[in-house]
């Protein structure tokens, strides 16, 4: 009979998916989606004394793990795949009640999971406010005149976890002055000059950033000498 000379199981009970229609040769009920060989021969599952397992189709590890050590008795469903010439795993047959304990399993682990991303994501979230808040300290420590709102909102834009800006990289992270600055001119240059509409207009980059030196300068020296005089009239009162 073709391709019921099945191979021999390396672990447990061997199920086939027939690809033609195939009848018992016991009970001679069918056509079989499933059969066992026996002899050569077709057997239903009820004939083969498997007819009380489920079928658990292949696509989840874990599960199909779980449920075989759940279950005292278990098969591999496998079909013959023509184009290939061999036999291919279709999934597994499992008693119900070792599937159901399996699932439990499967399910606890998720919930875990959850869990733990969500400690994750909260820790996470912790981290970022603290790093936000030095990297608005560092921007007022340089530029006292800068207001708090705004180094606060530069430092949130330029830290946001997975946005590639520069206060995720290797310098921002440390806090360099480098980094600290470059935050601030990027803010300077959307904010508060033409340079947005000098990009729209089809100005070049390189052009449009030459255009616009001179307002940026002056917002930071304003932003470095503000703080300067303040401290200075501070010590004078």
């Amino acid at each position: 009979m073709a391709h019921l000379a099945t191979p021999a199981p390396r672990t447990g009970l061997l199920v086939i998916q027939p690809l033609k229609r195939r009848h018992c040769a016991k009970c001679h009920g069918g056509p079989l989606s499933l059969l066992v060989v026996e002899d050569g021969a077709p057997r239903c599952l009820d004939c083969a004394d498997l007819g009380h397992l489920v079928f658990l189709p292949r696509g989840d590890t874990a599960l199909t793990r779980r449920s075989r050590e759940e279950s005292a008795l278990s098969a591999v469903v496998i079909r013959f795949n023509r184009r290939r010439g061999r036999y291919e795993r279709q999934g597994v047959l499992v008693e119900e009640a070792g599937l159901a304990r399996a699932e439990a399993r499967c399910l606890a682990d998720a919930e875990a999971r959850r869990r733990r991303r969500v400690r994750d994501a909260r820790r996470r979230a912790a981290e970022d406010v603290r790093f936000t808040d030095a990297f608005a300290e560092e921007i007022r420590r340089l530029f006292p005149g800068c207001p708090a709102e705004r180094a606060r909102a530069i430092a949130a834009h330029a830290s946001a976890r997975g946005s590639g800006r520069v206060g995720r990289s290797a310098a921002g992270r440390a806090l360099s002055e480098g980094a600290v600055i470059s935050a601030v001119v990027a803010s300077i240059r959307h904010a508060d000059t033409p340079y947005d509409q000098l990009l729209m207009s089809g100005v070049p980059r390189h052009e449009a950033r030459r255009r616009i030196a001179a307002a940026v300068e002056t917002v930071l020296r304003g932003w470095r000498t503000a703080g300067v005089k303040a401290e200075a009239e501070a010590e004078a009162g």
